[in-house]
């Protein structure tokens, strides 16, 4: 029996990633669970969270992901998910801003707001943030732009 077992994970977009992992843990629709090498053969949705593997060499990597299926077979996982990130390109302050953004919708709603919708997106943002953020991603520093103008009367001292 091999030590390692073939991840795959796609989305609409395309495949996002495609190697051979020692471990895998998923966020699944009830719970998170785990497969190693040789795992039994099952189909199961997954939630919205972080999805953790180790590669070949033991190192650790994290992608959030939300919403799909997992196949899992002994010597092969594959995810399908609806959306998926690698932690390390997540842009945190976009998922920080959709946080936002779905918390006033959900805080204050109007005629045309979608709830579910709301929910869901913040749902899916703050598993961004919490992979991310897990990770050590931070937000990009914001550039301060500033003018310097003479106080009128004063005399501008260098």
């Amino acid at each position: 029996m091999a030590n390692t077992f073939r991840l795959q994970v796609v989305t609409p977009e395309g495949e996002l990633l495609n190697e051979d992992v020692a471990e895998l843990l998923a966020p699944g629709f009830r719970g998170e669970f785990g497969v190693l090498p040789g795992h039994a053969r099952y189909v199961t949705a997954l939630g919205v969270g972080e999805l953790r593997y180790k590669d070949t060499n033991g190192a650790s990597h994290s992608l959030a992901v939300a919403r799909g299926f997992a196949e899992v077979a002994q010597d092969h996982v594959t995810i399908l998910a609806q959306t998926a990130e690698i932690a390390e390109q997540i842009d945190v302050a976009r998922a920080e801003a959709a946080v936002r953004r779905a918390e006033q919708i959900i805080a204050e709603p109007d005629d045309e707001s979608d709830i579910g919708r709301a929910t869901q997106a913040l749902e899916r943002s703050m598993a961004r943030l919490r992979v991310a953020k897990a990770r050590g991603v931070k937000a990009p520093r914001a550039t301060i732009q500033t003018t310097e103008t003479a106080i009128p009367g004063e005399a501008r001292q260098d």
